[in-house]
C-alpha cells in the first residue's frame, strides 16, 4: 500500500488534479484521494492542499519527491524485469512522435502481423526516460541528449539532421524562424548555435508538424528534423541546408533495461528497430 500511495503522489505532482492522476492511473479520483489519505496517514504529515480546481504539493510532499521518486523508479524498474513476458503479454513501445512516424510507421505496421501485443506510446524524452527506468515500457525511442546517469541500455542509431522549411526561396540564412521548444533535451542545444548565428527564435513550438505547415503556409522558415519532412513529404524545393546548420542534428536512441532485453520477444522487437538504422 505504501508503494501504492508513493506512485499515485508522483503522478499527482505530474498531473496537477485527481481527475487527471485517476485517469492515468486507471482508477476514480475518489480512489485517488483514498490512497493519498492513506500515506499521508502513514507517514503523519499532510501531502497536498487543495488550489482550486489544481493541486498544491506541500514541502513535505516535494521533500519526499525528491528523496524517493527516483528510488521507486528503480525499484518498479527492477520488479518489472522479473515479470516473464508470455506471447499475449503486452509490450510497450514509448516513442517520440515525429520519430515512430518518420521512421517506424511502414515497418511496425508489418511487425504487428506477426506480434499483435505491441503498444506504442508517444511522450517526449524525459517522460520516455522515465518510462523505460520504472518499467512502464519496455523499449524507448527517442532522440536528444540523455540524462548524465542512467540505468538502461542505450543504444545510439544515428544523428539526425535538420532542415529549414519555407515556401520560398532561401539564398541566405534567415534572422528569424520557427523553432520547437528550445528546453527539450531534444533541442536544448539548438539554441547556443542559433544564438551564435544572430539567429532569433521568432516562435518556440510543441509540435514539428506545426512548425512545417506554418512556414509552407509562408509565415516564417521552420528548423524541422529529417522525420518530419518524410512524415508530410515535403518537397525538395522546400526544404533548404546551409554549412553553418551542419551541427544542428539530435542523436537518437533505442533504450531499455538489460534484463528485459533477455525476453525473445522484446529482443526481437529492438533488433528490428536497429536494422533499419544498420
Amino acid at each position: 500500500m505504501l508503494l501504492e500511495g508513493i506512485e499515485t503522489l508522483l503522478v499527482l505532482a505530474e498531473e496537477g488534479t485527481m481527475s487527471r492522476t485517476g485517469s492515468r492511473l486507471y482508477i476514480s479520483q475518489s480512489a485517488v484521494s483514498k490512497r493519498i489519505a492513506k500515506l499521508e496517514a502513514t507517514l503523519g504529515t499532510k501531502l497536498i492542499i487543495p488550489a482550486g480546481r489544481l493541486i498544491k504539493l506541500t514541502p513535505d510532499a516535494h521533500a519526499l519527491i525528491k528523496n524517493v521518486g527516483p528510488s521507486f523508479n528503480e525499484i518498479r524498474g527492477l520488479i518489472f524485469e522479473h515479470q516473464n513476458l508470455d506471447d499475449q503479454s503486452i509490450i510497450t513501445l514509448d516513442c517520440s512522435e515525429t520519430l515512430v512516424a518518420g521512421y517506424l510507421a511502414n515497418a511496425l505496421g508489418t511487425y504487428f502481423q506477426k506480434d499483435k501485443y505491441i503498444s506504442i506510446t508517444t511522450h517526449h524524452t524525459p517522460v520516455i526516460v522515465e518510462n523505460v527506468q520504472s518499467g512502464k515500457a519496455s523499449i524507448g525511442f527517442c532522440a536528444g541528449h540523455l540524462p548524465a546517469q542512467y540505468s538502461f541500455v542505450a543504444e545510439y542509431l544515428m544523428d539526425e539532421p535538420f532542415k529549414l522549411v519555407f515556401n520560398q526561396p532561401l539564398t541566405a540564412l534567415p534572422k528569424a524562424i520557427v523553432v520547437n521548444d528550445l528546453k527539450n533535451p531534444s533541442n536544448i542545444s539548438q539554441a547556443a548555435v542559433l544564438q551564435k548565428l544572430g539567429i532569433t527564435p521568432l516562435m518556440e513550438m510543441d509540435s514539428y508538424t506545426a512548425s512545417a505547415q506554418l512556414a509552407l503556409a509562408g509565415m516564417a522558415p521552420a528548423l524541422v528534423p529529417q522525420s518530419i519532412v518524410k512524415t508530410l513529404s515535403i518537397d525538395d524545393k522546400y526544404c533548404f541546408e546551409f554549412a553553418e546548420l551542419a551541427e544542428l542534428t539530435r542523436p537518437i536512441y533505442l533504450i531499455y533495461r538489460q534484463n528485459s532485453y533477455k525476453q525473445p520477444r522484446v529482443k526481437n522487437l529492438v533488433e528490428t528497430i536497429a536494422n533499419l538504422f544498420a
